[in-house]
């Protein structure tokens, strides 16, 4: 099976987390850069990145890159990349285009001739002059950075944030590849409690039963490629046989809780869709009344940002209060992510790490305070 380039792309922050995924998949052959993870691999690769990943953006399929500061350099580089070896002659393939700090940074003129390079390609291959695009689709993007053009063929479609779980959608809902980035980087493991106390309509909950019961993010959805001649049906039944075949058993201890009734009648809804009902406890709860019997566990939480004026005082409280009712948590590992630059102040607690991350296009950090480990168990 002949080997391809393909790049996962990621939110920025959030490229290391991406890696260690392909890496976990078995693809060794790994550079990361910003917001993307580019590795080797076979074909069978884009069924099982695509399923898999939790928490990139979406998977291309990289047909080549070069050097190009002239529209006349454009049209030869993109000529020259194998187009027939992937499209078929009825594809659809519309093109998309961005540019970084490059001379050629007009992109509806370099989208423009990026497809004409392509159909002058494809003319040599399929002798017609005329293609009616009435076929699969093929997601095609050029993209320039520093003079380099990249040119990719997006296996995804939709993004991979969209599970397929979330139907119905709450205030400022959380992406469920972020919120499945935040369980990972909290290094919360299955047998270990975890809560979330502001859980919104339950994404950080159910993204971290999936990851708990090792269940693909991707394994109820349909992808781009499943579409094309050249990613035979049985690629994908493979992928998702070895996906099912990964699924633990076992049970969790994850609780959501939330002021709002409608959105804790959201999560439960969700978590009935993404099939993970049995392994959340979900209440309607103040953050006051925030407790819990076990002495070890994690708190993951995406709280609100007070982005607006009027909002900053009530934000402020809140964050004040998170202080209080997280002090009696002092063997918990807190985890927490917002965009309030007097977070640390208003919580009491300067983080022992931050990194930072972007939800959307809004600046966080995502503030970490881990716990002391369980003490280990004695044989008897």
């Amino acid at each position: 099976m002949k080997s391809i380039e393909l790049i996962a792309t990621a939110a920025f922050g959030l490229e290391a987390v991406v890696a260690r995924e392909v890496k976990n998949l078995g693809y060794e052959e790994v550079r990361v850069e910003d917001g993307k993870v580019t590795f080797r691999a076979d074909l069978r690769a884009i069924a099982r990145a695509n399923i898999w990943l939790r928490s990139a953006d979406r998977v291309l399929l990289k047909l080549g890159a070069f050097p190009a500061t002239t529209f006349e350099e454009l049209f030869k580089g993109t000529r020259n990349l194998d187009w027939p070896a992937w499209l078929p002659k009825n594809a659809n393939f519309p093109v998309q285009g961005k540019s970084v700090r490059s001379k050629l940074f007009s992109v509806p003129d370099c989208q423009a001739i990026v497809k004409k390079a392509i159909v002058e390609k494809m003319k040599e291959r399929y002798k017609v002059e005329w293609f009616e695009e009435t076929g699969p689709r093929y997601s095609i993007e050029v993209a320039f950075l520093k003079d380099m053009a990249t040119l990719t063929i997006d296996t995804s479609g939709a993004g991979l944030h969209k599970r397929g779980y979330r139907t119905l959608t709450g205030k400022a809902p959380l992406k469920e590849t972020l919120a499945a980035a935040l369980v990972s980087l909290s290094y919360w493991r299955p047998e270990k409690v975890l809560i979330d106390p502001m859980c919104g309509s339950g994404t950080i909950p159910i993204e971290a039963a999936l990851i708990g019961l090792n269940v693909a993010p991707g394994l109820r959805r349909q992808f781009a490629a499943e579409s094309w001649p050249t990613m035979p049906e049985l690629l994908w039944q493979e992928a998702r046989q070895e996906a099912q075949d990964s699924i633990r058993a076992g049970k969790l201890t994850i609780r959501g809780t939330d002021v709002d009734e409608e959105a804790i009648s959201l999560a439960r809804y969700h978590a009935r869709q993404a099939g993970v009902d049995k392994h959340i406890h979900w209440q309607r709860l103040p953050l006051a009344e925030l407790r819990a019997s076990q002495k070890y566990g994690c708190i993951i939480c995406n709280p609100p940002y007070g982005q607006r004026l009027e909002e900053q005082p009530v934000v402020e409280k809140l964050y004040e209060e998170m202080g209080r009712v997280f002090q009696p948590f002092d063997t918990w590992s807190i985890y927490v992510l917002s965009a309030h630059p007097g977070f640390e102040r208003l919580f009491g607690r300067r983080a022992a790490r931050k990194r930072k991350l972007y939800n959307g296009r809004i600046q966080c950090n995502y503030y970490q305070y881990p716990g002391p480990p369980p003490p280990r168990r004695t044989a008897d």
